[in-house]
C-alpha cells in the first residue's frame, strides 16, 4: 500500500537537449576525450555544467559541427 514505484522514460538521442558525453560521442563518432578537452574550453559554445556534470547542448554542438572544418 501506497509503493510508488519509479519508471524510468526512454528518450532517444534525437530528442534530448542535453546530451552525456558518452551520448555525444554515440551521435558524432567524435571521441571522448577530444569532447572532453573541447568542453573545456570556456568559450565552448556547446557546453553546460551542471555542478561537476559536463552536458552537451545537441543543437549548439550540431551547429559547432557544421561550421567548422577541424577539431
Amino acid at each position: 500500500m501506497g509503493e510508488k514505484t519509479k519508471e524510468k522514460q526512454e528518450v532517444r538521442i534525437s530528442e534530448k537537449l542535453l546530451l552525456s558525453i558518452n551520448e555525444a560521442n554515440v551521435l558524432s563518432g567524435i571521441g571522448q576525450n577530444k569532447l572532453r578537452e573541447l568542453t573545456l574550453d570556456p568559450r565552448c559554445p556547446f557546453v553546460l555544467f551542471v555542478g561537476r556534470k559536463r552536458l552537451i547542448k545537441r543543437k549548439a554542438f550540431e551547429a559547432f559541427i557544421d561550421k567548422e572544418l577541424e577539431i
